[in-house]
């Protein structure tokens, strides 16, 4: 560490120190262990175990620019919690094409979507190729493929991580199906309401379910596909199920797209399965107050006391601690489409 000593801290916030302190430039990556992570992000028990000579350190930059600025969160605050969860959230992204929604500027400032990652062009970044039919041409997807490329991601100004449904090698196979239940003028307990009438026909289909808040004001529901069956097959088996649960209830669901037609209802929307569509991933924060996070629940948790600002980058970690990834059978064998068709059409 000699040659990188210098006389002053190198970050923009200087952590509060109990001892005398060495000052080095950012240049080495060590391996620490400690037992957690206190609230302004500082290591609590550190213990040095080895300099990782195999990996490229990566520059992270303007970690002090405040991205909440209601609740001062500020942009390192967003890497920490992603670094925190990598290992639990990069299942859900890996070989998947990512819509990049990028925020510079934190939740209050301009936003805008990047699909076409070409001028991306860091050297341990993955991309994939895939031809857009709407636009004729072929767009360059980047790959959040490792822990590295996470942090790029993040440190672009993402907030919210937008993958696709499919995988690279199977693009026109969904992994899953989503209802996306999407509220307009109405309060939550209604989404619960819904959330549960879609959950007892589930079951009255044999069908397995995972469900998940928005971390914005709706709730997701999947259903595991396995990469059998394209997307338009997966649309139609939303829509189908869809239009039961709509029969069941129809003074709080709409099937209407146009918001200004469905106000004061819960739009059942089966929409979300359809090639390049995407949306928020489990474990994503949302550009949303208290830095919400959209995250997986237990069926047993969708009561009346359920409300998407329960749940945040602050307290996300330990509830992973506790359940561990409650959206891993998602990515399990999948349904038999056939067998639920015939039980529907009974």
């Amino acid at each position: 560490m000699l040659p990188y000593v210098q006389d002053a801290c190198p970050f923009d916030m200087v952590p509060v120190t109990n001892a005398p302190v060495t000052w080095t430039r950012p240049k080495l990556i060590a391996d620490v262990a400690f037992s957690n992570l206190t609230t302004d992000s500082q290591m609590r028990h550190p213990v040095f175990l080895e300099l990782k000579n195999d990996t490229t350190p990566l520059r992270l930059t303007n970690l002090s620019k405040v991205f909440w600025p209601e609740e001062k969160y500020t942009k390192g605050d967003l890497i920490n919690y992603y670094r925190e969860i990598s290992g639990i959230i990069l299942p859900h992204l890996k070989d998947r094409p990512e819509s990049l929604l990028r925020y510079p500027n934190g939740i209050k400032g301009k936003s805008f979507y990047q699909k076409d990652a070409s001028t991306l062009s860091a050297d341990f970044i993955e991309k994939t190729t895939v031809h857009s039919d709407s636009n004729n041409k072929y767009i360059e997807y980047l790959l959040c493929q490792n822990e590295k490329s996470l942090m790029y991601i993040i440190n672009l100004g993402c907030i919210d991580l937008n993958p696709w449904s499919s995988r690279v090698g199977h693009l026109e196979m969904a992994d899953y199906l989503i209802i996306d239940l999407d509220p307009e003028a109405i309060d939550f307990i209604n989404v619960v309401k819904v959330a549960l009438e879609i959950r007892k026909l589930l079951e009255k289909l044999d069908i397995v379910s995972f469900v998940k808040t928005s971390g914005a004001k709706g709730m997701h529901i999947y259903i595991p596909l396995g990469a059998k069956y394209t997307y338009e097959q997966s649309r139609k088996l939303a829509e189908l199920l869809c239009i039961q649960v709509h029969k069941k209830i129809p003074k709080i669901t709409s099937l209407i797209r146009d918001p200004r037609k469905r106000q004061g209802l819960v739009y059942l929307d089966f929409l979300q399965n359809i090639k390049g569509q995407t949306l928020a991933s489990p474990y994503s924060v949302r550009a949303q107050k208290d830095a919400t996070v959209s995250t997986p629940i237990l069926w047993s948790e969708v009561t009346n006391k359920l409300h998407p600002s329960q749940f945040n980058i602050k307290n996300i970690p330990a509830r992973i601690q506790k359940h561990g990834d409650l959206f891993k059978g998602v990515l399990g064998k999948g349904i038999d489409m056939e067998k639920v068709l015939d039980k529907i059409n009974v």
